[in-house]
Order: C-alpha cells, then structure tokens, then sequence
C-alpha cells in the first residue's frame, strides 16, 4: 500500500477528482520538466542533438519496463488510434473471416477495423455486453475458425469490467488469430506483462494512467511484427546517415518496433514530461499502485451497495476504477451539479465511472455520495 501522494500534485484542498480514466493529472515534476522542455524550444541553439535522441530511447524503454517487453519492441506514437492503425496496416484479413470487438468498445480500437473489415469483405463480430459482466467467456465463446484478428482492452473503459488477456490470447493463438490491444486503460496502474499474453500488438495512450502529457503514446509490437510497413517514412526511422550535412535515402528502416516511430517522435518537451511521469510510476511500482486503488474502489463499491446502486462484482471487475448504477435514473445534469461541488468524474451510459489515484482519498468518496444523496433527493 502507498500512501496517499496527494503533495505531488497540484489539486486544491477543496477538490474531488475521480476522473483519471479521462484525463489524469500531471505531477508537479512533470511539469516543470515540461517548462524545462518548453525552454529549450524558446531557445533552439542550446538544443543537444544527443540529448533528445538518448531521451527518445529512455521513454521507449520505460514503457518497456511497464509491459515486460525490450526497448527496441516499442514505438513512439501519437496517440492509440495511430499505433491500431499500424497494427491494421499489417495483419492479414481474407473474405469471410471477422475481427471480434467488444460492444460499445472504445471508438480508438473500433475505427480501422470497420474499415479494414469492409476493405477486405470481412466481418466485424462485436461481443454483447454480458448480464453477469464475464467478458472472458462472453469474447471466448464468439471466437472460432473465422476469427482472423481480436482487438480489445484489459477492462471496458465504461465501467472496469474486466477480460483476461492471457486466457484470451491462448485462445488466438490456438486459432492462428492475431491479438491487438488498447491498453490505455490499464498500463502504469495494472500490472500487465507481455511473456503472458503474448500478444502481435499493444497500443497506449500516455495521458491517463501513465500520466504523461497529451498526443503521446506507444505501441508495442512483437517481435515476429517487427517487419511491417509504418504509416510514416521519415529519416528517423531509417538507418540514414548524413555526413558532413549531405543528404541520404537510406532504404532500411531502424531496427525493431522503431520503424512504426511517428514523425518528430523527439518531441522536445512532451518526451521529458513523460520520463518523470513513467519514472514516478515505476518507482511507486505498477502492482502497489493496483493494490492501493484497489483498496479505494474497494471501498467505493462497498458504499454504493450499501446505498443499492449497481456495481460489477469484484470478481469481474478490474481494481483501479469502477463503474457504479443508480438505483434510480439520474438527472441529466448530474455532473454539472456535482461539478459546482468541485468533484469530478464521468457519466458513462446510465452510470458513473469513478477512477481515483495516488492522490484521492475515502473523505473523497464520502464526499461523492453525500452529493449525490442531495442530488437525488425530491
């Protein structure tokens, strides 16, 4: 268990901030490496050329680390729908095979599979969202000798239900499917390795969970997916040398997952910001981190069933966020309300999605549902 972090960040006394899941807040580190970051952009000649190339290879092998995987199995990204998209871009789809999703899935991991499927007269089988939330079984038993290719996350972002990944990629690799993830939901506050699941390709985005700045994120590919065509050519992701300023089209691409970098992946301010947040993470550890969120949403689900609100069991429920079910509909407006009592959070379909960190506290929870008991009294 960690203890409550809430100095790192700055977030007013007076404030709830239950929203992680959409949007987590920087640590104050990580801002002042952005200011620094910033500074070097106001002044470009006292930019080091090595400096924010060795950079570049520090956050690619933090991700890394988050994962299980090596340094070169990583790509640096913009964003999860660019590393799905390079995941489409090379996996093969006949006529008549299917690409299983999960209902209402994350619009990220969904686009460039619609497109791909009616590129390739394919199907797209989306898994109904199941009575008792076993997504497991639910995806496992839509799963056969058409499955070309499984694109799905760790948890379902509405509510934290949860899949397991490593049963799950079992199964595709029985079937000859291949395996894509979204694990922006997960990595850097679930412990998530790479050996288990054994996935083609995992997809990230950094301004969640791995709180890192937004338009950064990563895709891990595996090294059997190491050969694939990038959505960009760029010099700096061939082996391209240019001595004495002259210029050259080398034909290679880098070695490893480097060939799907984005152009200007050395983001001179973005990529510093991301290696105090990736560090801070690592150093509080990915699974201590899960067990005091646990802890927190634990408790969350303990109060609103006590208070007769819906709530995944535990069982089937990922620890670091939940999704909770009024026992009443709720005003539209519930989370204006609840904003002008400085907490803040999501409604996710009929419910609320609740997703505390390091810096969030049961008083905070306490505090949601007292407001929620004014807002939904007559």
């Amino acid at each position: 268990m960690i203890e409550n972090q809430r100095p790192l960040f700055d977030i007013p006394d007076d404030v709830v901030y239950l929203d992680c899941a959409a949007n987590a807040p920087l640590l104050r580190a990580v801002k002042r490496a952005g200011e620094i970051g910033l500074d070097r952009k106001y002044h470009p000649w006292e930019i080091d050329r090595e400096q924010f190339v060795q950079e570049g290879e520090t956050v690619r092998g933090l991700f890394a680390k988050l994962i299980g995987a090596a340094t070169g199995d990583v790509a640096i990204v913009s964003s999860t729908a660019y590393g799905i998209a390079t995941a489409a871009r090379n996996l093969a789809l006949s006529s008549g095979q299917n690409i299983v999703v999960l209902q209402d899935q994350f619009p990220s991991n969904v686009y460039a599979w619609l497109e791909l499927a009616a590129a390739k007269n394919a199907t797209v089988l989306t898994v109904a969202r199941p009575s008792d939330n076993d997504w497991t079984a639910a995806v496992l038993e839509r799963l056969n000798a058409q499955t070309a290719i499984v694109a799905l996350p760790p948890c379902h972002w509405t509510d934290g239900s949860f899949l397991d990944l490593v049963q799950i990629g079992k199964r595709c690799r029985e079937l000859g499917a291949a395996f894509v993830i979204d694990s922006t939901q997960a990595t850097g506050a679930y412990p998530m390795n790479v050996s288990d699941i054994q996935p083609d390709f995992i997809a990230c985005s950094g301004y969640k969970w791995l709180m890192c700045p937004y338009s950064l994120g990563f895709l891990y590919a595996a090294p059997h997916r190491q050969s694939g065509q990038p959505l960009e050519s760029h010099g700096l992701n061939h082996k391209a040398e240019a001595p004495g300023g002259t210029i050259s089209y080398g034909a290679d691409y880098c070695d490893g997952a480097r060939r799907y970098d984005m152009g200007q992946r050395f983001n001179f301010i973005n990529i510093p910001m991301a290696i105090v947040g990736m560090t801070q993470l690592l150093e509080w550890g990915v699974g201590n981190i899960h067990e005091t969120l646990s802890d927190l949403v634990d408790y969350t689900a303990g109060r609103a069933q006590d208070l007769g609100w819906g709530i995944p069991e535990k069982s089937r429920r990922i620890g670091h966020f939940i999704g909770i079910s009024a026992p009443q509909p709720l005003p539209d407006d519930v989370i204006t309300r609840l904003h002008k009592e400085k907490i803040f959070l999501s409604k996710r379909g009929a419910g609320l999605r609740l997703s505390p960190h390091l810096f969030s506290s049961r008083s905070d929870i306490d505090q949601l549902f007292e407001a929620l008991g004014k807002i939904q009294s007559p």
